[in-house]
């Protein structure tokens, strides 16, 4: 008989769960190898199609910004390319947001709890780029979540999805098992012991869109322009980022 007494978690209840492991979510990903180089190349993935308007402030936001890390990859991708745009952070998780916003290095950042998937109600205002870091498996409505997002987007405004997806690849899914138990989920043991959510992870990523079908989803979505790119390395195959655009009319 387990004697786990560990809560189980759901799409409902990751905010909750994220706020327990909220002072030790940056050492996680800190040991975590590769994290912060691949999430800075989705970022620049996001500044780089960034729509301009003369005479006009871009303003991009980081959906699921958790503690930061995402943030501050936005915040310096755009500073690389000489941009001046205003950045909002949103995340469901108070300690989360409470961790991010203490960064010296994120204090130009406006930073917003809400629900991803009410975004529209949020009167946020529209944005040019969107970026969103290992946030659509924790949704349960992925479909709302994209209109969401498309609702949000400025005329050719851009997203971009960071995320694992396994489920193409037999080869992925065992690699992914390895990454897991190997690192991820240990790595959670030293951290956050009495927390489930990096078993959660392990079993939410099995579940996720593979990447075919998510940049399929994006196109039933209303999005254009969706091309897909894999992160290198020792996580080639399970990290990935979709790209996709709102049309500009």
């Amino acid at each position: 008989m387990s004697t786990d007494t560990r809560p189980t978690i759901n799409a409902g209840t990751v905010p909750d769960a994220f706020d327990d492991v909220a002072e030790t979510y940056d050492l996680m990903v800190g040991l975590s190898p590769g994290y912060h180089a691949q999430v800075r190349a989705s970022a620049r993935a996001v500044v780089e199609a960034l729509p301009t308007t003369p005479g006009r402030r871009s303003r991009v936001l980081d959906l699921g910004c958790g503690s930061g890390a995402s943030t501050l990859a936005l915040v310096s991708a755009l500073d690389e390319a000489g941009i001046d745009a205003e950045v909002v952070g949103v995340d469901g998780s108070a300690g989360m947001l409470r961790s991010a916003s203490s960064k010296p290095a994120l204090r130009r950042v406006a930073f917003a709890q809400a629900d991803a998937e009410l975004l529209t109600s949020s009167e946020l205002g529209s944005f040019d780029g969107v970026l969103t870091a290992y946030l659509f498996r924790n949704v349960a409505a992925r479909d709302r979540l994209i209109g969401e997002i498309r609702e949000v987007l400025a005329p050719g405004g851009v997203l971009v999805v960071h995320d694992y997806s396994v489920r193409d690849s037999l080869a992925s899914r065992w690699a992914w098992h390895a990454t897991c138990w190997g690192v991820i989920i240990p790595l959670g043991m030293a951290t956050a012991p009495r927390s489930p959510i990096y078993r959660y992870l392990w079993r939410s990523v099995l579940a996720f869109d593979g990447v075919r079908g998510f940049a399929d989803r994006l196109w039933r979505g209303g999005l254009t322009e969706v091309e897909i790119r894999t992160v290198s390395g020792w996580q080639a195959g399970q990290v990935h980022a979709w790209r996709a655009r709102r049309a500009s009319a």
